[in-house]
């Protein structure tokens, strides 16, 4: 098709405020799919997708519109709402010339709906406000309206106001995207240059490759060459995505499709790279991505030691389609062979664990999850930690620094005093904060990353009824007093439950954690001290009751004496047991780490 009658672009916004269902009405609205498979969410191709309610992978899928009698190709990439997947959002913008900007009409500008949008601004596309959800009682479409006005410089009385759940003005969003958004820019005649924006790995198939065609064209299945693998390939197939693979003759400069590669080694294909043909090569790759930094880390063992090799492989495969996860291999003493994970956030870290459940069948152990800190030691050396195990001795370290994060809350005024104190008993520090409207500001605030990882965006709804929003960039490493806090179970220090935390919370945090593994850990036939120690100072400690046989039940009369011989015999080979004795802990108990905040 002529580069003039090809548009790509994507849908970005606030979480739930209406992407899934505006995807839905505009491949209803193209006839792109048939009214049998027709379904909500239908770009949410994961069961947890559904489950949640919640993009989590950015889908593409190829539309045919006609606008004034000229027929149109029109690629979608819909992308997550979710501030764990500003990664996804990055990728898909990346393969396109313009965004769709939709805006709640009930809730206005949010803290994803600004940072999706300074993305979109940063790589230059163009920008199609559009505003949903009309028809609620609660809207306010004109005040929302000014306030992308005042945003955007766009004329309010231009937006498309539509309701995506009715199909409410869903022709006039496919209008505007032809008439504002570029065509793409590329030469069909130049040397092959195609932008790996996303794969997934097919058990027939093998590796296929979502792409962007910048240059050149694909056609038939000619032998390709992965310009930053130097990987060459021979394709089983190229076509587009109606959403299913659909395959076709070829693709063109402008294009959005699909490759299956069929490669089988997972490593000789990554997000990013540029596909080429290996016949006439390109000169130069395209800027393909940025490494993301991940932000929380936690230990992943597999419940056998047997399935180590199948957590490998699904970690593996897992990696090709979730570009943000990294992860390398560790070993616990408590736990034996695993593997250290990077995620963007904790709700990242949960949808990965559910994908390794679900779709590999993996039956896994997750530690307690924590940010990675600086660490200067006394000769002047300064090195990255993630895990605590790493920590050198207290003796050792001069100064331990913490990552801090700048937060951005959206909240409705009556709500500044809950934030404020939510805030503040996390260590934060006011920054800044602008009145977006006589109701609605923006709080700025500087916080610890460790603070808010695991239940600070919980809290904040609960605190706000749901109205706030937030969002967070990493800011600087800040000097902090933090200690190592162990768990010791009869004596031995479980490596696996160990977190680093700010020595004011050690004392209250090793209080809850101890209480919390005497009801978790089963009674044996001796006791078992649980402690909480910082060094070598024990600052918490409980005992689980030793189960314990009436000895004296078949001891009628007789001297005391005979008494105290049967108790005394029972005490020394409790004793003996304790020795050689092992405390084997429940899965469950690393995961109390995680609960005590919920608590």
């Amino acid at each position: 098709m002529n580069l003039d009658h090809i548009r790509n672009f994507s849908i970005i916004a606030h979480i739930d405020h209406g992407k899934s269902t505006l995807a839905d009405r505009l491949i209803q609205s193209t006839g792109t799919v048939t009214a049998r498979e027709m379904k909500e969410q239908l770009l949410d191709s994961m069961d947890l997708e559904r489950e949640k309610g919640v993009t989590i992978k950015a889908s593409a899928v190829r539309m045919i519109y006609v606008h004034e009698g000229e027929e149109y190709e029109i690629n979608l990439i819909d992308t997550p709402g979710h501030v764990d997947f500003t990664y996804e959002v990055r990728r898909a913008l990346q393969a396109c010339e313009g965004a769709v900007l939709v805006v709640d009409a009930s809730q206005g500008i949010q803290a994803q709906t600004m940072a999706h949008l300074f993305a979109a601004m940063e790589l230059d596309l163009t920008i199609v406000p559009v505003i949903n959800k009309i028809d609620l009682p609660a809207a306010m479409p004109d005040d929302v309206a000014e306030e992308i006005e005042s945003l955007l410089g766009v004329a309010a009385e231009d937006i498309p106001r539509i309701s995506a759940k009715s199909g409410l003005n869903i022709e006039e969003v496919l209008a505007q995207v032809v008439r504002q958004v570029p065509p793409p820019t590329g030469d069909v005649n130049a040397p092959l240059q195609a932008l790996v924006f996303d794969c997934q790995y097919d058990a027939y198939k093998g590796v296929i490759a979502y792409v962007r065609v910048v240059n050149g064209t694909i056609t038939g299945t000619p032998r390709l060459l992965a310009m930053t693998t130097q990987t060459e390939l021979e394709p089983l197939e190229v076509g587009v995505l109606t959403p299913a693979l659909f395959k076709t003759a070829g693709l063109h400069a402008g294009e959005v499709g699909y490759i299956a590669t069929g490669l089988k080694n997972i490593q000789d294909l990554a997000v990013g790279d540029t596909i080429t043909l290996a016949a006439n090569p390109a000169t130069e790759t395209l800027p393909g991505y940025e490494p993301m930094k991940p932000m929380v880390f936690a230990g992943l063992y597999p419940s056998s030691a047997d399935d180590y090799p199948d957590l490998r492989d699904a970690l593996e495969k897992l990696r090709l389609n979730d570009a943000a996860l990294v992860y390398e291999p560790e070993t616990s003493q408590a736990l034996g062979f695993g593997f250290r994970l990077g995620f963007l956030g904790l709700f990242h870290m949960e949808i990965v664990q559910e994908r390794l459940e679900r779709e590999y069948d993996m039956d896994i152990i997750f530690t307690a999850p924590s940010v990675a800190y600086r660490v200067r030691k006394t000769d002047g050396t300064e090195f990255i930690i993630d895990s605590p195990a790493d920590l050198p001795e207290p003796t050792e370290i001069a100064h331990v620094e913490e990552p801090w994060c700048e937060l951005h809350i959206f909240t409705p005024a009556d709500y500044i005093g809950p934030i404020m104190d939510l805030v503040t008993k996390r260590r934060g520090e006011v920054k800044n904060q602008t009145w977006l409207d006589s109701k609605r500001l923006e709080l700025t605030f500087n916080i610890p990353l460790a603070e808010i990882i695991v239940d600070f965006y919980n809290e904040l709804k609960a605190r706000t009824k749901g109205y706030a929003s937030m969002d967070y960039t990493l800011d600087a490493y800040r000097v902090s007093d933090m200690v190592k806090l162990d768990v010791l179970v009869n004596s031995m220090p479980v490596d696996a439950l160990s977190v680093i935390i700010h020595r004011d919370d050690a004392f209250s945090k090793g209080q809850r954690l101890v209480s919390k593994m005497k009801e978790i850990i089963p009674r044996q036939m001796f006791p078992v001290p649980i402690q909480a120690a910082v060094g070598t100072k024990i600052i918490s400690r409980a005992n689980v009751q030793a189960m314990r046989k009436d000895v004296l039940a078949k001891c009628y009369g007789g001297d005391i004496s005979r008494k105290r011989k049967l108790l005394e015999k029972q005490k020394a080979g409790k004793k003996r047991m304790k020795m050689v004795g092992s405390v084997e802990i429940p899965q469950e108990a690393f995961m109390s780490v995680l609960r005590l905040e919920d608590e």
